[in-house]
C-alpha cells in the first residue's frame, strides 16, 4: 500500500494557492500545516475536501 496521497486527498490553501497533500482522507476539524507558505489550515469538509485558515489560539481557550 502506498503512502503517495491521491488527487482526492489534496486541495488548495487558500492564502498562497500551493496544493495541501493528506497521506489519507483528512476528517472535519483536523489541522493541518500548508507545505508551501507555512500557514495552519482546519480541514471544514472532506467530500470535496476544503480547509480554511485555521483559528488563532486566544490566551483564554481552555480556562
Amino acid at each position: 500500500m502506498s503512502a503517495t496521497p491521491t488527487a482526492s486527498h489534496q486541495c488548495e490553501c487558500p492564502e498562497c494557492a500551493g496544493s495541501v497533500n493528506f497521506a489519507r482522507a483528512p476528517l472535519n476539524g483536523e489541522v493541518v500545516r500548508c507545505g508551501d507558505c507555512g500557514v495552519e489550515l482546519e480541514v471544514t469538509n472532506t467530500a470535496p475536501i476544503t480547509v480554511t485558515l485555521a483559528p488563532e489560539v486566544e490566551e483564554d481557550w481552555g480556562e
